[in-house]
């Protein structure tokens, strides 16, 4: 009952947020090219007066591409943006955002100018209020339509070079669903003919740095939804799991009890709608995701294709992923060799870390291993589970930055496919962001993950479940002291009658039992260099 009540109080008072910018999607704006919103602190766009931002020409790299995307002014994701904008804001400082108004990752207040570092803890660290939060937070996305973005239906061709605006708005959450699908999605040839051989953000070097910002954005906006700026993404630590750790009606929810493949009742995602989940669809009519609910969200998790996914990845391929020290390689797609980025995402082996793997591992695995929603590369978003993988896939990439320290020249500049160079604009964020800005550590973005902090923080922030439940339970072992002591008293006091009562008529008798009885005195231990101490067992023991 809690739950309902706080998704309600949230969505009726709380502002919305979030990519195509609405006010950058009329006529005027499709037409002149041009997207420069206003701040409304100063009223000026991008908030020049102020010295926020400025309204400047859109420049794009013209390093060459690899060969797996043959085509040229085929495609609106091409030279992102230029097809729909080719002047944007550009903020200074530490101030983001499509018209300045937000401060970037990492800084917080009106100016900009705190610095705090976040923690991405383990989901099963949260205590259980924070998981109450996590679900009303996500809920909270899922109904709260977004006041400040909207999504493409059409390509700037169908919308006439501009002059018929196709856009449809959706909620908080479906705009990341959305995103998602766009820069996933095949390129449109015709009706019934794509090109599948094109993704803006897998199967290539901006993996990585493409997700780490589509999550940093994506905690952002759930931050600025709900006021709460100590929100941060948990991960799912799936190494070496069995089963579905997370699918229970507490987290993620768990089956339901009449189709395996959809969720249970006593979980709020059971009532979820899930969208651009149909892309063989979209391909046939030759169409974009028109954005509308396509059905309820599945998971069927280990019902899936044996023949693709063994089981879930283990321990020790994370540690040879880890290990290995190039960051791309070869064509830099499926096919590449002992890259650290081919075989994190899955298609380079975890035990051998050669490419094109008959079996997809580590990251693509666990997408299989769901069987539902998360198995489809276009759709995957729509399972709140997705937030929980990438941000471990994401802890992986920020121990692999922490071991290797790789220069910057190690991000390709040229030759990677489409999508993938270091300073092309990664599709479809507005405001513009570069490949290479996010081959950084967490730290300098403002995050860390609770398992890469040194012990003792470790320790404690692993023992928050339990401390909370001691606090549930604190009045009873009190109250079970309580009780314990005056029994201990009411023991002693007869004890003590029971001795008056028997006076010295039965003393004498008594010294004799205790004579009689009484173990010989024991001689004290003896601490000797001699004796080796066993500290095997000690150290067992702790």
């Amino acid at each position: 009952m809690l739950l309902p009540i706080i998704t309600i109080f949230l969505v009726c008072f709380a502002p919305s947020y979030q990519q195509f910018p609405r006010l950058c999607t009329t006529r005027e704006a499709l037409i002149s090219k041009e997207c420069c919103p206003p701040w409304e602190g100063d009223g000026s766009a991008c908030g020049a007066s102020t010295g926020r931002g400025f309204c400047q020409d859109v420049e794009v790299s013209d390093r060459p591409d690899g060969q797996q995307y043959p085509f040229i002014g085929l495609d609106d994701r091409e030279k992102w943006p230029l097809v729909f904008y080719n002047r944007t804001c550009q903020c200074a400082g530490n101030f983001m955002g499509f018209n300045c108004a937000d401060c970037t990752f990492g800084y917080f207040g009106v100016n900009c100018n705190e610095r705090r570092e976040s923690v991405r803890r383990n989901i099963f660290h949260l205590s259980r209020a924070e998981k109450l939060r996590l679900i009303s937070y996500l809920n909270l996305a899922k109904q709260t339509i977004s006041t400040d973005y909207v999504a493409a239906t059409g390509t700037y061709r169908e919308m006439g070079n501009g002059s018929n605006p196709m856009f449809a708005d959706l909620s908080v959450y479906d705009v990341f669903v959305w995103m998602h699908y766009y820069v996933s999605r095949n390129a449109q040839l015709g009706p019934g003919n794509v090109w599948t051989n094109v993704d803006f953000a897998h199967w290539a070097p901006a993996f990585l740095p493409w997700h780490r910002l589509y999550l940093l954005q994506w905690e952002h906006d759930i931050r600025k939804i709900t006021g709460d700026w100590s929100f941060t993404i948990p991960y799912w630590d799936w190494r070496d799991a069995s089963a579905c750790d997370v699918c229970t009606d507490e987290l993620m929810g768990d089956r339901s009890p009449h189709d395996p493949s959809f969720l249970s009742p006593g979980s709020i995602f059971s009532s979820w709608r899930v969208m651009c989940s149909r892309a063989p669809q979209y391909n046939d009519r030759g169409v974009l995701c028109d954005a509308m609910g396509e059905g309820p969200l599945r998971r069927n998790p280990g019902n899936h294709n044996r023949n693709s996914v063994e089981r879930l990845p283990t321990s020790a391929e994370v540690e040879f992923t880890v290990s290995l020290p190039d960051y791309d390689t070869g064509p830099m797609d499926r096919t590449a060799n002992m890259s650290f980025r081919n075989t994190l995402e899955g298609f380079g082996d975890p035990q051998t870390g050669l490419g094109n793997s008959s079996h997809m591992g580590m990251h693509a695995a666990l997408h299989v291993f769901m069987n539902g929603s998360m198995s489809s590369v276009q759709g995957s978003a729509n399972d709140p589970i997705f937030l929980l993988h990438h941000a471990f896939v994401d802890s992986i990439y920020e121990r692999w930055l922490r071991s290797h320290r790789p220069s910057p020249a190690q991000y390709p500049e040229s030759n990677a496919p489409i999508g993938h160079n270091s300073e092309y604009h990664m599709v479809p964020f507005l405001p513009l962001y570069r490949n290479r800005e996010f081959f950084i550590s967490s730290k300098e973005l403002g995050y860390e993950y609770s398992y890469l902090l040194d012990a003792n923080q470790r320790l404690l922030e692993s023992m928050g479940p339990y401390l909370e439940q001691l606090e549930d339970i604190w009045p009873w072992l009190l109250l079970a002291g309580v009780s314990g002591g005056i029994i201990a008293v009411a023991i002693a006091m007869t004890v003590k009658i029971a001795r008056q009562h028997q006076g010295s008529t039965s003393w004498p008798r008594m010294k004799k039992w205790k004579t009689t009885f009484t173990a010989p005195e024991r001689k004290p231990l003896l601490l000797s260099s001699d004796v080796e101490p066993n500290y095997s067992n000690y150290q067992t023991a702790m």
